[in-house]
């Protein structure tokens, strides 16, 4: 057997397949315990941590699952600190998510805003380019309604959460969900 090879498989730090029960143990009680932790905080945080996602949420997210799967198997971490880890992530979401309905510049610099796409059936490329979407999007998100063309398309809205609203011609109502501030900023007047 090569030299190289030769260390590694007496590497007493190295397990193939298995060494001993303990590490499987702690693996099982560290996943139990942080998710029964993360279903606690989850749901005592609200349901603003489970709705549409905004890109801070998906952040928090991602942060929240990298945490989890680093606890599970390393063997340095230990309850006490999943317990900060995720504790301290989901008062942060909560914080910021008060703190932004409090403070609507804080919500425009971590929420996206609303970007008008077709506008009384009129398409604004403008703000198709602006947002890197296509033709081919608004399309989909009509058909997606039951619509056969964007004829029958009043108004479609990028949304802050990265869904598209279509308002159809005849469900346009007052037209009140469908800002000025919104129509100017799409027609760049």
């Amino acid at each position: 057997m090569p030299l190289a090879l030769t260390g590694l498989f007496t590497d007493p730090d190295v397990t193939f397949l298995f060494n001993d029960w303990t590490p499987v143990i702690r693996v099982v009680f560290m996943a139990f315990a942080g998710y029964l932790t993360l279903l606690i905080l989850l749901r005592a945080s609200g349901q603003r941590t489970l709705s549409q996602m905004t890109s801070f949420d998906l952040v928090i997210t991602v942060t929240i699952g990298s945490a989890f799967g680093r606890v599970i198997t390393a063997r340095e971490v230990a309850l006490v600190e999943v317990l900060a880890a995720f504790g301290s992530l989901v008062l942060l979401q909560v914080l910021v998510a008060s703190l932004w309905g409090r403070f609507p510049r804080l919500r425009g610099a971590v929420t996206p805003t609303p970007a008008v796409l077709v506008h009384e059936g009129r398409i604004i490329h403008r703000e198709l380019r602006r947002t890197h979407l296509r033709d081919a999007d608004l399309l989909a998100a009509a058909r997606k309604q039951g619509l056969g063309s964007l004829e029958e398309v009043h108004t479609i809205i990028l949304e802050g959460n990265g869904q598209l609203a279509v308002i159809t011609a005849g469900g346009v109502g007052d037209g009140s969900a469908i800002t000025d501030d919104l129509v100017r900023r799409a027609d760049g007047s």
